[in-house]
């Protein structure tokens, strides 16, 4: 689970243009000046390049006093292959991850009101991240999008019942699934009632360890893309409260951060999982509800194989809002220019 290195910030003053908004609740920064310029012949390839040599970057927009614990961003570039309109890099508190849904839908929708990204079809954008291809639709109205459906990346269910004792709750099993990041997904069983049945500080409390453990026990690498490794999310899962969801849940990401959205590439994790257990089927929906009761609309496009294995196309349809634009000054003579966390 690559996190980048500790690059320093570089001497002299920096500018960041951002556009600031939210997806279902869940921050979404977009980048829109200062970038840097990165190497590579494909997004993942530059993905490790930003992770190499920029990461300060990530670091001082996300992180605290210009970010907070669940901050969240991404970065337009030119696609590195021909059939995609636009290329995004997505950094978080977390890293600077693979694949965001929650990230993609908001870049979509700031970027397309704002004039920074013009698809060659109407009411469709292709975009290159670093997963693979993603296909966006969306909805316009007048200057603004009301909400946007993406086509994901394969997923698929990795390991079934990975046992594990955690403190404070006691021996869990486990499902680990990809859905543009990998995903420990905790179902209500013996020691764990639901997400209904713990709080969002336990949701803090308890993750960090869970993730530890199991990635001490197991180890995860994408099938295609060896750079895609390591559990790196965790979704508490329970009974939806709203009567058009299927289900509900909080994913833990980061040092201190839980997801207030439902989660895009947890969505699709999750329908992975939900297929490879045979309890969802291509071509149904799943309506996932967040912890704020906010909900991402999904489904099981197709099935497809990833690297020899059993997978899906999912999609996830949601919204987002802008709420500023943000100039950011990242100043030499700040001593807290580099960012911290708490």
């Amino acid at each position: 689970m690559m996190q980048g290195i500790e690059t320093p910030v570089p001497p002299g003053n920096h500018t960041f243009s951002c556009i600031d908004g939210h997806t279902c609740g869940n921050p979404v920064r977009l980048v829109t000046g200062g970038a840097p310029f990165l190497h590579g012949a494909t997004m993942s390839e530059k993905r490790q390049d930003f992770l190499q040599h920029h990461d300060w970057i990530r670091r001082s927009l996300m992180f605290e006093p210009r970010g907070h614990a669940v901050m969240s961003g991404s970065i337009l570039y030119p696609p590195t292959r021909a059939d995609c309109d636009i290329a995004v890099l997505f950094i978080e508190v977390s890293g600077c991850l693979p694949m965001c849904g929650h990230g993609t839908i908001g870049t979509v929708t700031m970027a397309l009101e704002n004039g920074l990204a013009r698809p060659e079809v109407e009411g469709e954008l292709r975009l290159d991240v670093p997963a693979g291809r993603v296909v966006a639709q969306y909805e316009r109205n007048g200057e603004h999008i009301d909400s946007v459906r993406i086509r994901n990346v394969a997923s698929y269910l990795a390991l079934t019942d990975v046992a594990v004792d955690l403190p404070g709750i006691g021996p869990l099993r486990v499902d680990i699934a990809y859905g543009g990041n990998f995903y420990a997904i905790v179902e209500p069983q013996p020691g764990y009632g639901g997400l209904e049945t713990i709080s969002a500080d336990d949701v803090l409390r308890f993750s960090p360890e869970l993730r530890r453990r199991l990635n001490a026990v197991v180890e995860v690498v994408h099938p295609e893309d060896p750079t895609i490794r390591g559990v790196s999310h965790v979704m508490w899962t329970g009974r939806p409260r709203d009567p058009r969801a299927h289900g509900r849940n909080a994913v833990f990401y980061g040092d201190r951060a839980v997801d207030r959205s439902p989660c895009g590439t947890g969505t699709s994790a999750r329908m992975a999982q939900l297929v490879g257990r045979g309890r969802l089927a291509v071509g149904q929906d799943f309506v996932h509800e967040s912890i704020i009761g906010t909900l991402f609309d999904g489904r099981v496009e197709t099935a497809a194989t990833l690297g020899g294995r059993d997978a899906i196309i999912p999609s996830i349809a949601g919204w987002a809002r802008t709420h500023g634009i943000n100039t950011i000054f990242v100043r030499e003579r700040d001593p807290l220019r580099a960012g911290f966390l708490v």
